[in-house]
């Protein structure tokens, strides 16, 4: 399943941020991404880290500004740590999740500021909303190449997600009125087995053995094959 989920770089300055970037999406099948006035000229280094992602990076877009670089997306995600009254704080993940959900209504796209000073006022106001790797405050600063893969982990995980089958139904779980038939007969075996003779009315010995066949949540056919091996050990007893 390809999505139109864009990633655009705003003044990527650093050439091995960009190999590493180019990777990253290839690993989680992504290859949208634009490069808004981008200061990193020399892109050998990028070929280096690139690796097995030449077409990633060779297939980059070049644009003057954020505006031309997301002009057709119906969603615009910033990635800054900054609080903005009517912009939701998007976790990652949460990230992820919407860009798949939105993606059939358009392109989406995930904006990242510059290595040295993030996005702009601006163009933060530009982005519908926002989002920040919930990092430790001893070290919250985030590197670009790391914070693409990341984000474009989630949005493989979302993808995947998206297209997987649905589950299988459940089993038909037993009733408490099944359990308890299981309970009665084990009640009645180990009484004739000879384990529970000495115990009383409520006793906790029946309850302690039967408690991990509750918390098992059996289902209704495992109940009526607890119950039938439980009555086939009884009438042995008995004959015996």
């Amino acid at each position: 399943m390809v999505l139109p989920v864009r990633f655009v770089l705003m003044r990527p300055r650093n050439a091995e941020n960009l190999g590493a970037a180019a990777r990253a999406l290839k690993n989680c099948g992504l290859s949208d991404w634009v490069w808004v006035t981008p200061e990193a000229e020399d892109l050998g280094p990028a070929r280096r880290l690139a690796v097995h992602a030449e077409d990633v990076l060779d297939a980059a877009r070049r644009a003057d500004t954020l505006e031309a670089a997301v002009a057709d997306c119906v969603w615009v995600v910033g990635t800054s740590s900054r609080k903005v009254e009517g912009k939701r704080r998007l976790a990652p993940r949460a990230v992820g999740e919407e860009l798949v959900a939105r993606a059939p209504q358009g392109p989406v796209a995930l904006v990242f500021g510059d290595e040295r000073s993030g996005l702009t006022n601006a163009e933060v106001e530009r982005c519908h909303d926002l989002s920040a790797v919930p990092t430790a405050p001893e070290q919250p600063s985030i590197n670009l190449a790391q914070a693409v893969l990341l984000y474009a982990y989630e949005v493989r995980v979302a993808m995947l997600e998206a297209s997987a089958p649905p589950p299988a139904p459940l089993p038909v779980a037993a009733t408490d009125a099944e359990l308890a038939q299981v309970e009665s007969a084990l009640d009645t075996m180990l009484g004739a087995g000879g384990f529970l003779v000495d115990e009383q009315p409520g006793r906790t010995g029946l309850r302690d053995l039967f408690a991990p066949l509750r918390r098992s949540r059996l289902t209704r056919k495992e109940a009526r094959l607890w119950l039938a091996a439980l009555h086939t050990m009884r009438k042995k007893l008995t004959r015996g």
